[in-house]
């Protein structure tokens, strides 16, 4: 019998879009219900106590309301600080979404990678611990950017975004010592692979940037391996605060053709 339960994805923007994209592919006859906390945003510059405390109670509200059959919190910094919380509040499976350090340490050749993510992200004790386990050997050059999410956002608006902007963004990353050999940078925040292009012209040679999006859309394909899928009314995105200019077609472009504030 088909199943009409959506995937659900969180985010506390549009960021979340880089992990929408790979799971289309993955479980395509799968409904997609995409949240946007956008009263909230941005998380990357508040601190740990807030999410802890948003995030879980925000989550229930949604569970209640759409009844999914998965949530994936398409958002780091959200993921490395409130994933626990969430994952004791409700009984349904929850995808974590978490810095890309083991197949960033395993693609360079070089032994130094970047972590690029929100502040919040960057500083957190789960990146120490992910750093230690599997990119021991490596150099890891972290750097947290509120700059590089607005950008994202803009872009996603439809705004110009240019080169000069997004390596400013970035500079402290550039300039920190041993930064000439890094080779590989993981994409910390769900935002960042929106701005790949960009990325690309600001570091001005080759790197490779790796993000979470890939792994993710195939946990969500394994674990809904079994299951059927109904899509019977439209995929739905959904604000929790105004839904900026242009945000709308961005949406649409992405598949969610209704758009609403909470």
């Amino acid at each position: 019998m088909s199943d009409p339960r959506p995937i659900l994805f969180f985010d506390s923007g549009v960021g979340g879009l880089s992990i929408v994209a790979p799971t289309r592919i993955a479980v395509p006859d799968a409904r997609f219900v995409y949240v946007a906390d956008s009263a909230g945003f941005p998380y990357g510059i508040k601190d740990e106590a807030e999410i802890a405390g948003r995030v879980p109670a925000l989550l229930g509200r949604l569970a209640e309301r759409y009844a999914p059959r998965l949530i994936v919190i398409a958002c780091n910094t959200a993921s490395t600080i409130a994933l626990p919380a969430v994952r004791r509040a409700l009984d349904i499976p929850i995808v974590g979404t978490v810095p890309a350090i083991k197949p960033a340490a395993a693609h360079s050749r070089t032994r130094t990678i970047g972590v690029l993510g929100t502040e919040a992200t960057v500083r957190q004790a789960y990146v120490d611990d992910l750093a230690a386990r599997f990119a021991s050997d490596c150099r890891v050059i972290r750097h947290g950017s509120a700059e590089l999410v607005t950008l994202a956002e803009a872009k996603l608006r439809g705004e110009p975004v240019s080169t000069a902007e997004t390596r400013r963004a970035i500079a402290p990353m550039l300039a920190a010592h041993g930064a000439d050999s890094m080779d590989t940078v993981a994409l910390a925040c769900t935002h960042f692979p929106l701005l790949a292009e960009e990325l690309a012209g600001a570091f001005g040679r080759p790197v490779t940037f790796v993000d979470g999006g890939p792994g993710i859309a195939r946990r969500v394909a394994h674990l809904t391996r079994d299951q059927s899928f109904a899509r019977t009314v439209p995929d739905l995105a959904v604000f929790t605060g105004p839904v900026g200019t242009g945000l709308d077609q961005a949406m649409a472009s992405y598949g969610f053709d209704s758009c609403i504030q909470l």
